[in-house]
């Protein structure tokens, strides 16, 4: 197996999310490089890129980990190891592990996470933006959606909020998706998470609300992006799927 270029894995990279399509307040792109050239043999594949991640892809002598959310989100202005961003940051570095991370660009992006996610309803999907809306094939009841997504996304347990009688379409983006929802007409918005306030006005308007946890509406894309990259980079890349990466949140 021939190790690939780094800049050729980003340009791979990009090719499935555009960084032309990123939120301009977002952090993504290229966030560790590699000081010195290194070519890569083995990718590990992430949505929160804690501690934990780092660990294991030094373990497992990943040359590129690619983080779905950014490890520098929110600032802090030194490298000292009281801090958890920057002791990961700090590992890699110490290992010459590089990160890129999509975000953003990866949920709007055509095949990405928003559309994997809209897939999982049984309608017809339109782009809008960030969000996707999805016409289903038969009015149906609130608790028969979140059932199906619950379903899907092999939860314990989801949030729900009625506002319309019947669900007809759904407006949704995964992650905290309340800005790319509002002002869209829909029977329903379903996300990962929502302020209580913004439940409380998209309900008052008639329009509920499905909560299905913020990266438990991102983690399931994962195997389908390490396929992507897979097909595109060929034997080139050993692309293996972080295992110590959870949602933080438990249910009781």
């Amino acid at each position: 197996m021939r190790p690939m270029k780094l800049k050729a894995f980003i340009q791979t990279l990009e090719n499935i999310a555009p960084p032309e399509l990123a939120e301009e307040w977002d952090n993504s792109g290229l966030l560790i490089e590699p000081l010195k050239a290194r070519d890569l043999k083995k990718v590990l594949l992430t949505i929160d890129l804690t501690e934990e991640v780092a660990r294991e892809a030094i373990r497992l002598k990943a040359d590129f980990v690619v983080a779905y959310h950014p490890l520098f989100f929110g600032s802090f202005q030194a490298l000292e190891k009281s801090n958890p961003q920057a002791r990961t940051a700090m590992r890699l570095i110490e290992n010459g592990i590089g990160v890129y991370s999509p975000h953003t660009a990866l949920d709007a992006a055509p095949g990405g996470v928003n559309d994997w996610l809209a897939s999982l309803l049984n309608g017809d999907v339109s782009t809008l933006g960030m969000a996707r809306i999805v016409k289903l094939k038969k009015a149906t009841s609130l608790p028969m959606v979140g059932k199906m997504m619950k379903e899907h996304l092999k939860l314990k347990s989801i949030q729900i909020a009625p506002g319309s009688k019947t669900i007809k379409t759904i407006a949704l983006c995964a992650g905290a998706g309340a800005e790319a929802l509002r002002g869209i007409q829909a029977d329903c918005y379903l996300t990962g998470e929502m302020k209580h306030h913004d439940v409380l006005a998209a309900v008052q308007d008639g329009t509920s609300v499905i909560l299905c946890g913020h990266t438990e509406t991102e983690r399931g894309y994962l195997p389908m992006l390490g396929n992507m990259l897979r097909l595109a980079c060929g034997p080139e890349i050993h692309v293996v799927i972080s295992k110590t990466d959870r949602a933080p949140m438990r249910t009781l």
